[in-house]
């Protein structure tokens, strides 16, 4: 008989390790905190790369290369089996000065990522300089993909039990025998830690050397008739994601203050003032929305998947920073490989608990 999994944390990642658990056959139960999807990978922007890839360490780029690349047959099924559309669409990335262009380019071609060396008023009228232009970048309507999300793992048998707050780990020798959670004692032979930035203050002292934090991001709403330009736009940190019924999204910030999401005036004016310099017209333009989210921080942004090193039925998939979304695929993979003693498609060393 297969194993009974509890999952902790219903966000990207947390719905695709169970959709994964589910389709190998597994009875697995999903427990959050709130609401399903409502955390970190709803409010984030749905970018199916990191910022400027190369910025990053070769273990970021393994994970988001390999998800990157299961994500439109991923969404396709997703679409058709629930009816859900997550709107993933190759919209490619226009970089804006200043970039690394050297940099760029050397990793561009060692990865084997097309990248267009363009003009940026050729690509969008009005704006001037030189640009960097990669047309394979991505994006998926977040909200919508944790729905189509939700209903396929609900449509496997998953049962989900929300508004569910993890208070205690039991544990008896090295494994985990039940949560107590604010709604009762929950308990499973193997348990999956996807709680994003609450991830090691639910663990407290068996976390080990697993240092997960929150990182307040915030974005910013606009809306027009029809999409101001086609593809992503990105100028250092400040980026502009167009979604095809007009909404673009503009963010972000990077702050560590803890587990407030509050959004901020100081942030939504900071975020304004980029979007008017590059853009002036949009100053008359209302701003639809404004929100917040808590990011799981992480060394180096490089997640931790598989098992705990003490606890034999613990297992974490967590730590994602800004790419949940952009890495679930690959790290369900990773882990439902790890569960099963499965050959992994990948180094997994640096993802390991120590």
């Amino acid at each position: 008989m297969k194993t009974d999994f509890l999952i902790v944390g219903g966000g990207a990642v947390g719905l695709s390790s169970a959709l994964a658990l589910l389709e190998a056959g597994y009875r697995v139960t999903l427990v959050e905190r709130g609401t399903v999807g409502q955390e970190a990978s709803w409010a984030g922007g749905g970018i199916m790369s990191p910022l400027c890839s190369w910025d990053y360490q070769e273990a970021v780029t393994r994970l988001t290369q390999r998800s990157m690349g299961l994500f439109a047959e991923a969404a396709a099924k997703l679409h058709a089996t629930t009816g859900i559309d997550p709107e993933y669409q190759r919209s490619g990335m226009l970089v804006l000065p200043p970039f690394r262009d050297e940099v760029a380019t050397q990793w561009c071609a060692t990865h084997q990522v097309e990248l267009q060396h363009v003009e940026a008023g050729d690509c969008l009228p009005g704006l001037t300089g030189n640009a960097l232009f990669m047309p394979e970048i991505a994006q998926v309507r977040n909200p919508r993909l944790l729905s189509a999300l939700r209903r396929r793992v609900a449509m496997l048998g998953c049962t989900i039990r929300e508004q569910h707050e993890v208070q205690h780990i039991e544990l008896t020798g090295d494994r985990v025998t039940a949560l107590h959670t604010s709604q009762g004692r929950l308990s499973a032979d193997a348990y999956i830690l996807a709680a994003g930035a609450w991830s090691g203050k639910l663990l407290g002292e068996q976390a080990l050397q697993m240092n997960i934090y929150p990182i307040r991001g915030q974005i910013l709403l606009f809306k027009f008739d029809t999409p101001p330009f086609s593809q992503i736009l990105l100028q250092d940190s400040l980026y502009f994601i167009p979604r095809r019924d007009g909404h673009v999204l503009v963010g972000s910030t990077v702050e560590e203050v803890g587990f407030d999401k509050t959004p901020t005036a100081a942030a939504r004016d900071d975020l304004l003032q980029g979007v008017y310099n590059l853009f002036p017209s949009w100053r008359t333009r209302p701003l639809v929305r404004h929100w917040a989210g808590l990011r799981p921080g992480s060394k180096d942004n490089i997640p931790t998947i598989g098992r705990h090193p003490q606890l034999t039925n613990l297992y974490a998939n967590c730590g994602h920073f800004r790419y949940g979304i952009t890495m679930c695929w690959a790290t369900s993979e990773l882990l439902l490989n790890e569960i099963e003693g499965e050959p992994q498609p990948l180094p997994t060393n640096e993802y390991r608990w120590l």
